[in-house]
C-alpha cells in the first residue's frame, strides 16, 4: 500500500491528468493528502480530484516551467498515444511530440529544483522473447512494429537517467514500465482504444459476429489500473536515485481468454466470434517479470482479470449511457 505520509502535503504535478493513468493517479494522490497540480491539453479532465488545474502544451518550454514551479514531485503521464492501427500505419506520429515533451518537462523540472521525477515508459522497450522480461533485458532490439515507439520510449528513459546519474547535482528519477493497463477511464473511442477497451465496447454494443483483430492467440500481460497506481506509488516512494521498474500482473493471458471473460460477464456467451488476421496486430507474446517491484515494496496485484473487467463494464455502461465515447469526448 502507498504510504500516505510520504505524499501528504506534498505538491505533486501530474502531467497529463486528463488521460487514463493521470486521472487515476491524481485521484489517488488527492486521497493521500497531496496538493495535486493536474495538467491537461485538449481534453478537459472530468471526475478529477485536484488542488489546481493547468492547461499546458508541453511542447512549449514556458508551459513546462509554469507547470513544474514550486513542485516537489513530477509524474510524467502525458503522451501522444494510439491503438494498433495508428502505430502500424503512421508510427512517426509518436516520435517528435513525445521526445520534445519528455525532454522539456525534464529540463523544466530540473530547473525548478523538483525533488523527484517519474517517467511512465512502456514494455515496448524490450526485445521479442519467450521468457518474462526483467528490467535489465533491454538490448536495443525491438519488435519490428515497435521500432519507433520503442526507441522513443528508450531514449526518453535514457534522458531521465541522465538527470540522476550523469550530472554533478542530480535529480532523483524513476522509470516505470507498465504491462497492458485497462479499467475505467480508459480510451474507448474506435481510433484510440486498445484491445480490452475495444472488445468491451463491441460486446456492450452487441456486435454479432464480434470482430476481433488477429487470431486471438496473442499472449499478453494485463493489469487493472488500480493495481498499477498502487504499484506506481509504491515504486516511487521506495526507489532511490535512479531505477527502472516493471509493474505488471505476471499472469499471461490470451486475447481469446479476454473475449471469453467479457462475454461471460455480459451474459453473451452465444456471440459468434469473427477473427480477422488481415487487421493490424502487435507483438504476439509479451511476458513481464515483476520480481523487482514485489521485493521493493511488498506489492502484488489484487484485482483478478474477471473482477477488473466486470468493474470496467459497469463503469462503461454508466459513463456512456447517454453518449458514445466519441460524442462524450467531442463535447469536452
Amino acid at each position: 500500500m502507498a504510504n500516505s505520509s510520504f505524499y501528504k502535503d506534498k505538491t505533486i504535478l501530474v502531467a497529463g491528468a486528463s488521460g487514463f493513468v493521470g486521472t487515476h493517479l491524481s485521484n489517488k494522490l488527492h486521497e493521500l493528502g497531496a496538493n495535486v497540480v493536474a495538467t491537461y491539453n485538449k481534453r478537459i479532465p472530468i471526475d478529477l480530484a485536484s488542488s489546481s488545474r493547468l492547461k499546458c502544451d508541453f511542447t512549449k518550454y514556458d508551459d513546462c516551467l509554469k507547470a513544474t514551479q514550486d513542485v516537489d514531485y513530477v509524474f510524467m503521464c502525458a503522451a501522444n498515444t494510439s491503438g494498433a492501427a495508428v502505430m502500424e500505419k503512421t508510427p512517426l506520429a509518436h516520435l517528435t511530440p513525445n521526445v520534445v515533451m519528455n525532454s522539456q518537462i525534464l529540463a523544466a523540472a530540473y530547473e525548478n529544483k523538483v525533488s523527484k521525477f517519474c517517467f511512465i515508459s512502456s514494455n515496448t522497450v524490450y526485445p521479442v522473447t519467450d521468457f518474462a522480461v526483467k528490467e535489465d533485458d533491454v538490448n536495443y532490439e525491438f519488435f519490428s512494429k515497435y521500432f519507433i515507439v520503442g526507441w522513443m520510449k528508450l531514449f526518453s528513459e535514457k534522458m531521465t537517467e541522465m538527470y540522476s546519474k550523469h550530472i554533478k547535482t542530480p535529480m532523483d528519477t524513476l522509470v516505470v514500465r507498465p504491462g497492458n493497463l485497462y479499467g475505467p477511464n480508459d480510451k474507448f473511442t474506435w481510433t484510440e482504444s486498445k484491445v480490452i477497451a475495444a472488445l468491451i465496447r463491441k460486446c456492450i454494443e452487441r456486435q454479432n459476429p464480434l470482430p476481433v483483430w488477429g487470431d486471438g492467440e496473442d499472449l499478453k500481460d494485463f493489469l487493472y489500473i488500480d493495481d498499477f497506481i498502487e504499484g506506481l506509488l509504491t515504486a516511487f516512494e521506495n526507489s532511490k536515485e535512479f531505477e527502472s521498474i516493471n509493474i505488471a500482473s505476471s499472469i499471461p493471458v490470451t486475447i481469446k481468454d479476454i473475449i471469453n471473460i467479457i462475454l461471460k460477464v455480459e451474459g453473451s456467451e452465444n456471440t459468434e466470434i469473427k477473427f480477422d488476421t488481415t487487421m493490424p496486430t502487435m507483438l504476439p507474446k509479451r511476458l513481464i517479470n515483476t520480481d523487482k517491484i514485489r521485493r521493493l515494496g511488498n506489492w502484488e496485484p489484487k484485482v483478478s482479470l474477471e473482477e477488473g473487467i466486470s468493474r470496467t463494464i459497469v463503469w462503461y455502461k454508466e459513463y456512456f449511457k447517454k453518449k458514445t465515447p466519441e460524442e462524450k469526448y467531442d463535447n469536452q
